[in-house]
């Protein structure tokens, strides 16, 4: 059966008249009445009573009636579904958030895709480690990701810059430097440095290590895994810390966030494959007007 006489046959079973139905469908009556010759030939039965004025369905026309009616909605539904996927409104798209980025942009890209892509399924994963999150693309796990480079940008991926953030010190709130309008690191020496993993497992610990190193400090380094736990431990007395600007959004007591006397930037990007799905690009340029 052809999808176009199953929709006259709806139509005609809802109007009762042929000339009414053969006008809500823009067709001639007769092309109207071959259509329904056609499906009478191919399902072997009746399906209309002409014996009177208007046009009585009979059982078997009934029947088909109902099944048609299931069929067309269906093969909308899945057109729908299918344009919406071809436009990248639908689908699912997984991304992961470095932990410096967990706290400002993905709660502001949550918001914005529920309430412009109500569609899309997207999966959010925060706190996670930069190495990690540039493996995940690679391998699939994940669509995109919102990371901290290391020195050298990836050239296997697609990256675009989101934005440059000042390093800030984490000083615990009752340090003599927590109200400053800035802060000298060479005033912190002898106080342990409280940062990332160390290795390949973190793009931020090298980063800190090396802004301290320029500036006269070797400290001792207390290491742990995820920002909240930094700020934490810093609240804690262990030490202090150096964090882009944006993990003022955790708004911990204990600790004050204070701008460095020299200042130092560090970029966010935004990585995914270098050949995404609609759906992909419709996330990374969201993520990329949220942040900007």
């Amino acid at each position: 059966m052809e999808l176009r006489h199953l929709r006259s046959f709806v139509v005609l079973a809802e109007e009762r008249h042929f000339g009414r139905a053969a006008a809500r469908l823009h067709i001639a009556q007769p092309a109207l009445s071959q259509q329904l010759r056609q499906l009478e030939q191919e399902t072997g039965v009746r399906l209309l009573d002409r014996s009177t004025r208007r046009a009585e369905l009979t059982g078997a026309g009934r029947l088909l009636q109902e099944r048609a009616t299931e069929i067309l909605r269906a093969v909308d539904r899945t057109a729908a579904d299918l344009a919406l996927l071809a436009t990248g409104r639908a689908g699912r798209v997984r991304a992961g958030f470095v932990g410096t980025a967990t706290y400002d942009v993905l709660p502001r890209v949550s918001q914005r895709v529920r309430a412009e892509l109500p569609d899309l399924d997207l999966d959010l994963r925060g706190e996670l480690l930069g190495p990690f999150l540039l493996d995940a693309v690679r391998s699939g796990d994940l669509d995109i990701a919102v990371v901290r480079p290391g020195p050298v940008l990836p050239d296997d991926l697609h990256v675009r810059v989101l934005r440059e953030e000042p390093l800030m010190a984490v000083l615990p709130a009752g340090h003599p430097r927590a109200g400053a309008e800035v802060v000298e690191l060479a005033g912190l020496a002898g106080t342990p440095l409280v940062t990332h993993p160390s290795g390949r497992r973190s793009t931020m610990q090298p980063l800190t290590v090396d802004v301290c190193r320029r500036a006269g400090l070797d400290p001792e380094i207390v290491e742990v895994g995820e920002t909240g736990t930094l700020v934490v431990s810093v609240a804690a007395g262990l030490g202090f810390g150096l964090v882009p600007a944006s993990v003022t959004a955790l708004r911990l007591d204990g600790v004050a966030f204070v701008p460095l006397a020299d200042p130092v930037h560090v970029p966010l990007v935004l990585v995914h494959p270098p050949d995404p799905g609609p759906a992909v690009v419709r996330v990374a340029d969201l993520i990329g007007a949220v942040v900007g």
